[in-house]
Parts: structure tokens; C-alpha cells; sequence
């Protein structure tokens, strides 16, 4: 294909693009269980006009556009106090969870090269951890050792402590991991990781812009934050619980000097000095518009708000699966991620029906399960989707083999 010698109509670009996006999954139906994370046209409404006031620019020079290095600046300071960071907590935005794992990896084997004269370094990432972790030990030269959990799900801190030598520069927990939707014991990792002096992450992508609201609703939250000692980094995305549009997301630093381990400097070529926090030269600009947006306007009562509506949920979803016979929870997940198999019944094949009936539930594989991130809006469809669920288990056939699979 080449890009065509004469162009188009805009009106038919935007029938064709319709037309393609038919084939889409219907997350604006509730029929999505990952990826987009909806919470009301309202929030919408405002994420639209933030995106569009800022479509244009570029986040790259903050001297050129100072509206964003100081929408930046806010963003990461509300995430940093709502995690409880000191004054001296610092941080930056990022695309997503990715690259802001991958920041926070560079930081520690940085910051391990130069207090520890360390040549070679190795990152320990419990099995449930993000794979990002391992994208980022490849990308920085490091090597992964990944520690196995414990039978409840989470990471096994005694295998942990088993796998630290002197080449060990970071420890990482979740807050909650993907696969399970459970937190490891992170005032444990930490702890160890500070008896050893080497960096500790705690991954809060998925929990970081819920799991703060939780507590404040009155519920109790294993400790996972900047209040634990050890804890050097942590990671939390907007676009997920924040519900911003993609991508933005914080690494943050319980001790703002380390940025220096995180950012990038280079003045020997003509253009002038280059500096640069993230892994993105030049970064849209309307992620962070729309996440400084968002966060003001919901407001700590509006997250909590949202936070209600999910446990709600949740609890609603998590009870129905498991007064179903065939069917368990794996583990014991906290509030909006689960991921659900079976001991007597091809859970895949339970898989494929709910596939015909227009339903997108991740499949996952050790153990085999169908994984499930609620979002606000999904209070909606929770009693329609059990009850498919239901006539899946009891209707299924074999299963169509196919694999777990997150991306």
C-alpha cells in the first residue's frame, strides 16, 4: 500500500474509519473487562475539551509551553501527596506504566552503578510482576530474576531474600499485580530491600489512583505506599483509576535528588543542550491537559465516589462467580481485578461462549483463568454479565484452544 496520489474527503475518511471501528470491542457498552476504564460522560465531556486544547503542542520544551511544565508539575504533586510522599518526593509523567517502570528500573541500576560501582546488575520481579519489568531488563542490560509466590498469590519474601546478592540494585513489588489482582507484601519487600540497600519499587499502576480512596472511604488497605520505609519508587497510572484518556502516567521518587538517576543530559551536538526525564524525545501534550483535568475535576469526593462504585461492583461480581459450583476466584483479590478458573470444567471453553455472546475477558494461563478489571461503569451490565456467565458454564462445549494472551 502507498499513501494515495490524490486525497480524500474528510467525510469519507471519517465513514471509512467508522465503518473499521465497527469491529472494535464495545467498551462503551460494558463489554470490555481491561483496556479502557470508563467512569461517566461527564468525565468524558472534560477529558474532550482538555485533549483538544491541547492537540497541537508539544511537551518536548517546557520553556515554550510553560502551561505544561506546570499542569506536569501539579499532576505529579497531587500523586505524590495522595501516595503520601514527603516534600522531598519528586517525579515526572509518563505514556503509561511501561515506561514509567522502565524509568524507575534505569533509576536503580543507576543509582547502584554509582553508590556501588556495580558493572553488572540484576532486577528481582516477582512471576505475577509486569512484564514491562522484563522489557525494562532488557532494555538497560540487566538481568531478570523472577521470585515465585507464595500459595496465597503473592511474592514469596523468603525466595526473595534467597535470590538478593551484590549485584541485586532493585526489588519490586505489586500494588496489585495484573494477573490476580493481589498486593504482595510490600512492608516485607521493602524491608528487606533497605536492610540490603538496594532500590525498592512498589507498582501501583493499577492501585495507585484507587487504592488511596479506598482507605479514605473507611476500608483497610495493606500498607503499600511511600509511608513504608524502603519503598524509592513507585508507578501509578492515570489512565487507568485516574480515568484519564491514554497515555499518562507518574514515576514518582520518595527522594526527588534521585531524578538525576532518571533523567537524561547531552550537550556535544549542535542543536544546544537536550534534556529529557522521560523515554520520549518529543511527547504529546494532551495527556497532560486532560490528566490535570481530570484530577481537579473529580476532586478527592469524586474518586471516592468512583472508588464506592467499584467496590460495590466488584463485590457484586466477585459473589455471583462464586456462588457458581464449576467456578473459583484464584486467590484473594483486593476490590477490582480478579481472575476466576475452575478445578471441574474447561474454563476456556466457559471462555469461548462468553466470546460469542460479545463479552472481552483476558485469558490467562499458571493457573488457567478468565481475567476481569472492573471499571464504574460496569455497575450497569454486572447482573447481565453473570448472567451469561452462568449459562456459559452450564452450556459450554470444548474449547476453540485459544491462548492466554495480554497484548
Amino acid at each position: 500500500m502507498k499513501i494515495p496520489e490524490t486525497g480524500r474527503s474528510k467525510d469519507e475518511l471519517i465513514a471509512e474509519m467508522k465503518q473499521r471501528k465497527r469491529a472494535d470491542a464495545d467498551w462503551r457498552g460494558g463489554k470490555t473487562w481491561s483496556l479502557i476504564y470508563p467512569a461517566g460522560e461527564d468525565i468524558d465531556e472534560v477529558l474532550r475539551e482538555a485533549n483538544n486544547l491541547y492537540l497541537f503542542e508539544n511537551a518536548l520544551n517546557p520553556f515554550r509551553f510553560p502551561s505544561l511544565r506546570e499542569m506536569e508539575s501539579d499532576v505529579v504533586s497531587m500523586a505524590a501527596t495522595m501516595l503520601n510522599g514527603s516534600p522531598g518526593a519528586g517525579g515526572a509523567m509518563t505514556s503509561g506504566g511501561t515506561e514509567s517502570i522502565i524509568l524507575a528500573v534505569k533509576t536503580a541500576r543507576n543509582r547502584a552503578r554509582e553508590n556501588k560501582g556495580l558493572d553488572k546488575t540484576e532486577l528481582l520481579a516477582p512471576v505475577s510482576a509486569h512484564p514491562a519489568f522484563a522489557k525494562a531488563a532488557e532494555l538497560l542490560d540487566m538481568e531478570l530474576k523472577q521470585v515465585p509466590l507464595d500459595k496465597d498469590l503473592r511474592c514469596d519474601v523468603a525466595a526473595a531474600a534467597a535470590l538478593i546478592n551484590d549485584n541485586t540494585a532493585l526489588l519490586v513489588g505489586s500494588a496489585p499485580n495484573y494477573p490476580h489482582g493481589i498486593i504482595d507484601p510490600i512492608p516485607e519487600l521493602a524491608g528487606l530491600a533497605a536492610e540490603h540497600d538496594i532500590s525498592f519499587h512498589t507498582d501501583a499502576c493499577v492501585g495507585g489512583f484507587l487504592l488511596p480512596f479506598v482507605e479514605k472511604l473507611g476500608y483497610e488497605v495493606p500498607p503499600f505506599d511511600f509511608r513504608v520505609p524502603g519503598v524509592t519508587t513507585m508507578s501509578a497510572d492515570i489512565h487507568k483509576y485516574g480515568y484519564c484518556t491514554k497515555g499518562a502516567s507518574v514515576v514518582l521518587h520518595a527522594d526527588q535528588s534521585n531524578l538525576r538517576f532518571q533523567s537524561f543530559y547531552y550537550d556535544r551536538w549542535p542543536g544546544g543542550v537536550y534534556g529529557s526525564m522521560a523515554m520520549a524525545g518529543a511527547r504529546p501534550a494532551a495527556p497532560i491537559a486532560a490528566a490535570w483535568a481530570v484530577m481537579n475535576y473529580l476532586g478527592e469526593q469524586g474518586y471516592m465516589k468512583q472508588a464506592q462504585r467499584l467496590k460495590q461492583t466488584a463485590q457484586q461480581i466477585r459473589e455471583g462467580i462464586e456462588s457458581i459450583p464449576e467456578l473459583h476466584i484464584w486467590g484473594d483479590p483486593f476490590i477490582s481485578v480478579m481472575a476466576f478458573g475452575s478445578q471441574s470444567i474447561d474454563i476456556m471453553a466457559v471462555g469461548d461462549v462468553m466470546d460469542d455472546k460479545g463479552w472481552h475477558l483476558d485469558r490467562q494461563s499458571g493457573p488457567n483463568a478468565l481475567h476481569m478489571m472492573i471499571s464504574p461503569n460496569h455497575d450497569r451490565v454486572a447482573g447481565r454479565f453473570l448472567q451469561d456467565l452462568r449459562e456459559a458454564v452450564k452450556a459450554h462445549g470444548k474449547s476453540k484452544g485459544k491462548e492466554a494472551r495480554y497484548s
